[in-house]
């Protein structure tokens, strides 16, 4: 049995954070856990309130996993502060788990901010260098690179600006590329570059396309997956996601996180 580790925020919303990992998680036949770092109040409008964790009660949660059931791959996503960050990374290195997916959260959807400013420094100093892939947007890779990024040539030179900072793979997201027809994620191994182009689907459901997204990547590690391949797989997954997307709520509202496993029973009924 592979297992994955989520170290995120709760969405109460259902669409982001620990409940979308968990639910990625379990998609692909992965056994999923959880370390809840802080508590939002959140819908389809936007977040209303966030509740930060101790930073004891973080690392007592990590403790009993690492202590018991141990796991195949980890991946933080909203951390919140520089002491959270600061505790994560400690027990990171403490467990010696190489398997790390960064998805440095910092805005959600509606606005609000999900990272201390104070944190991103920690979160350079401390928590990027022991991830094996970090996947920031390119909003989140401006102010991790401290760079302004708009073509192609930019993402690749924030890409190195990252690898450089220490974190082995980089995957820049394209969803705010300005192309309007197409979305365009950069990978960067340290040695080549790759992209993943997808069509763009104008909608507004899309909350929690980047935990998905990042949720993905940690479980096809955790399966044994070379980062490549655990790219692919979830461009594709989001992207089934997004154009079968779910209509609930108000505002932004949640992607479709059973659409990927449901295309593939269809075409293999349709192969056998």
């Amino acid at each position: 049995m592979k297992k994955a580790l989520t170290i995120a925020g709760s969405d109460s919303g259902g669409g982001a954070g620990i409940q979308a990992d968990l639910k990625t998680f379990q998609e692909l036949e992965v056994y999923g856990m959880s370390v809840l770092t802080a508590i939002t109040a959140q819908n389809t409008l936007g977040v209303h309130a966030v509740y930060p964790m101790t930073v004891e009660a973080v690392a007592k949660q990590i403790e009993a996993i690492g202590q018991d059931i141990g796991t195949d791959a980890v991946k933080t996503g909203m951390l919140f502060s520089a002491e959270i960050i600061e505790t994560v990374s400690e027990q990171l290195e403490k467990y010696q788990w190489e398997n790390v997916v960064v998805d440095p959260v910092m805005i959600a959807k509606g606005g609000a901010s999900l990272l201390q400013q104070e944190a991103i420094f920690s979160m350079k100093r401390s928590l990027l260098p022991l991830a094996k892939v970090v996947t920031p947007n390119i909003p989140e890779a401006e102010v991790l690179t401290d760079m302004v990024i708009r073509t192609y040539e930019d993402k690749k030179e924030a890409a190195k600006r990252l690898y450089d900072i220490g974190v082995k793979n980089i995957v820049i997201k394209g969803g705010h590329d300005e192309n309007e027809s197409e979305s365009t994620d950069l990978l960067f191994d340290g040695a080549e570059f790759y992209t993943f182009t997808s069509k763009r689907i104008q909608t507004m459901n899309t909350h929690g396309t980047g935990c998905t997204f990042s949720a993905v990547i940690t479980a096809e590690l955790a399966r044994g997956s070379n980062v490549y391949q655990a790219v692919l797989t979830g461009k594709d997954f989001i992207q089934a996601a997004i154009e079968d997307g779910l209509v609930i709520g108000q505002g932004n509202g949640p992607t479709n996180h059973w659409a990927y496993r449901k295309r593939k029973y269809i075409k293999e009924l349709a192969g056998s």
